[in-house]
């Protein structure tokens, strides 16, 4: 059975920072774990929210749709990425240019987006941020669901500490730590409501976010659309440095596996 890890102490109204286990801080990480960070992430820090067949690594399908791949993607391991993703499923891969996939994969679309850097970002905690847990998932989903800041599932809070401002009891802006390769934290699901933007919140939580993750022994990463060119101004004016821009292609995984030369036993990995 899989077993869940609780990574922060939840209380009423938020609580202090506590810290996410044992890891040991870099001063100088290795940027190749940001070639692969889902697979980085998976098989080192968030190993417990691992499920893995044959050389295809995904994250629990309730934290993320995140999929860690070969890039020499072969008929074997098509068959084990649908092993784990399922009939009628929506799946990305990373930097895919391995040709068509086999049927009935289907290829949709594809779409850029930026990765960046924060050696430079400027960190500080925030005295008015609260911890977010697991009691505020449904108020996290709605914040979501009106500000559109990218995937976000009913335990990605499991991924990591989550920031959030509350105006009136209300939660009005949050940002958070997503997939932790060697090294790196990413910050992610940064969004504020509409009714409140233009008051810095989105800055100060990454800021506040970024101080976590440091605090960690860890650097902060994060991806933004390609098109987003606003919130890419932000975060270099915050002093992220942009690394390269990332190709996701999107597949449906159609009604059936494609062959394959042998059985993978798909298993959970905790």
């Amino acid at each position: 059975m899989v077993t869940h890890t609780d990574l922060r102490t939840d209380g009423p109204g938020g609580a202090a920072f506590t810290s996410l286990g044992a890891f040991t801080p870099s001063t100088d990480p290795d940027p190749r774990h940001l070639d692969s960070p889902v697979r980085s992430a998976l098989i080192g820090r968030h190993a417990h929210l691992a499920l893995t067949a044959g050389r295809v690594i995904r994250y629990r399908p309730d934290v993320s749709a995140f999929i860690g791949h070969p890039p020499d993607m072969t008929g074997d391991d098509w068959a084990d990425l649908w092993r784990l993703v399922g009939a009628g499923a929506t799946f990305s891969l990373r930097d895919y240019d391995g040709g068509p996939p086999p049927d009935p994969i289907r290829l949709v679309r594809t779409f850029d987006v930026v990765q960046l850097t924060g050696h430079d970002l400027a960190t500080r905690p925030d005295p008015e941020a609260v911890v977010l847990g697991r009691r505020d998932v449904p108020e996290m989903l709605e914040l979501v669901s009106r500000t559109r800041p990218g995937p976000f599932r009913i335990a990605t809070v499991e991924m990591g500490r989550y920031l959030g401002i509350r105006r009136s009891g209300r939660l009005v802006a949050m940002a958070g730590e997503r997939m932790k390769p060697t090294g790196w934290t990413e910050i992610s699901a940064v969004c504020v409501d509409p009714d409140h933007r233009r008051n810095g919140l989105a800055t100060r939580l990454v800021r506040a976010v970024g101080d976590a993750v440091r605090a960690d022994g860890a650097t902060p990463f994060l991806h933004a659309a390609a098109t987003n060119h606003d919130a890419i101004r932000l975060y270099q004016d915050l002093g992220f440095t942009l690394r390269h821009t990332v190709v996701l292609s999107f597949f449906e995984s159609g009604s059936h596996s494609p062959p394959s030369s042998r059985r993978t036993r798909t298993r959970h990995q905790l």
